[in-house]
């Protein structure tokens, strides 16, 4: 199948992907005034005395919006607020799918941090959380950070942390696999944007011994002259401060992240890696290096962002039960607890028994996963104390 051409006909077809679907009747008088006016006064005046209410009392408590300004869309890039909607249209049935959660989709005219910041933080009030989404690099963080300042409900950026969640998980699974220890591994990275960062964040957390991530211009070494955002990724990887190519921060390294761009890694540098490498090259729709490439050049564990190959690296695996999770609990953040819990809740769901180089994390519609991830997450989020119910 030609999927562009037929999903093409199908969004004609489909005119959207969602709709509003009353969830009471309003085809009689007296259901009229229960629903709306004059009936809907004492509801409004319970939120009134007491705003926690309106998660009682309204939908809020299961919707979630999803913000985008097309900037960074899907592999398309820069292609603008409109364009970008029906990615963000299935953002949201992935959320109803997956994890039973109401999303709704706004694209936002601006590119502006602040004005975005402003725009999302006058409609919290309106949502339980808010899923931030194909936002470019630097901007992204800066707006997340800003947002979770100001903000009482979850703020999340799935292009950063539910990439890091899923990555985890398979790094944890496939480490088991080569009988290696996170804490004795390096990891070499290719792409030092918003996915990139928060992987080697996550993987910080768990516990890695070494990070060595490139940019287009190689490896990031502090006392180099580094923009704020590279200053801030020198501080926590590249202890012995080695400078090189990628291909001088693959050598010898136990662990290949790959967020960049199709190609960039040859046969050669997986060669070079340490013995049984795990490589996760995950630049979609072309990895930076194909599957059957990196095997027969000597990786023992191999995973991409794409669904026909094994490992898809895949978010779906992720924002569903997080936010279930933290919508359960009316958390006010999905904090990094929350964020390893549900790491190693989806890392768990492959038994040890079933763990092969090509089955280490959890197909997408395996639908334990959901459920695992969203108890995990509640657990986490009580016991950090993030939870507020």
């Amino acid at each position: 199948m030609d999927y562009q051409k037929e999903s093409l006909r199908l969004h004609y077809e489909w005119r959207g992907k969602l709709e509003v679907t009353p969830r009471v009747k309003a085809d009689t008088t007296e259901a009229l005034s229960l629903a709306y006016t004059p009936g809907v006064a004492a509801p409004c005046l319970e939120i009134q005395k007491d705003i926690n209410k309106s998660y009682e009392l309204t939908r809020r408590w299961n919707t979630v919006a999803v913000i985008t300004d097309g900037s960074a869309v899907l592999g398309l890039g820069d292609i603008g607020p409109e364009a970008g909607m029906p990615v963000m249209e299935g953002k949201c049935v992935l959320f109803k799918e997956f994890g039973g959660v109401d999303a709704i989709p706004l694209c936002i005219r601006s590119k502006d941090t602040d004005e975005i910041v402003h725009t999302v933080s006058m409609l919290l009030g309106s949502f339980g959380g808010i899923n931030l989404e194909d936002i470019s690099a630097p901007r992204c963080f800066e707006i997340e950070e800003k947002l979770k300042r100001i903000s009482d409900i979850p703020i999340f950026h799935d292009d950063q942390h539910g990439t890091a969640i899923i990555c985890a998980a398979a790094v944890i699974n496939a480490l088991k696999i080569v009988k290696k220890q996170l804490s004795e591994c390096t990891a070499a990275f290719s792409g030092a944007g918003a996915a990139g960062v928060a992987i080697a964040k996550l993987l910080t957390r768990l516990g890695i011994g070494e990070i060595l991530m490139c940019d287009r211009k190689g490896i990031i070494c502090g006392g180099d002259a580094l923009a704020e955002e590279k200053r801030f990724i020198a501080e926590f990887t590249n202890k012995e401060h080695r400078r090189g190519t990628l291909a001088d921060a693959m050598r010898g390294a136990d662990i290949f992240i790959g967020v960049s761009a199709a190609g960039v890694v040859n046969e050669d540098m997986i060669r070079a890696m340490a013995k049984d490498a795990v490589v996760l090259a995950m630049a979609n729709p072309v990895p930076e290096i194909m599957p059957e490439a990196a095997l027969k050049a000597g990786a023992k564990v191999v995973g991409t962002g794409r669904s026909d190959f094994p490992n898809q690296i895949n978010n779906v695996l992720a924002f569903p039960g997080i936010f279930r999770g933290a919508l359960d609990t009316r958390a006010r953040d999905i904090n990094e607890e929350m964020k390893t819990a549900a790491a190693y809740a989806i890392a768990g769901l492959v038994s040890d028994s079933e763990l092969v180089p090509e089955y280490i994390i959890p197909k997408a519609f395996d639908r334990r996963v959901g459920a695992a991830v969203a108890a995990a997450v509640s657990k986490a989020a009580r016991d950090s104390g993030a939870a507020r119910i």
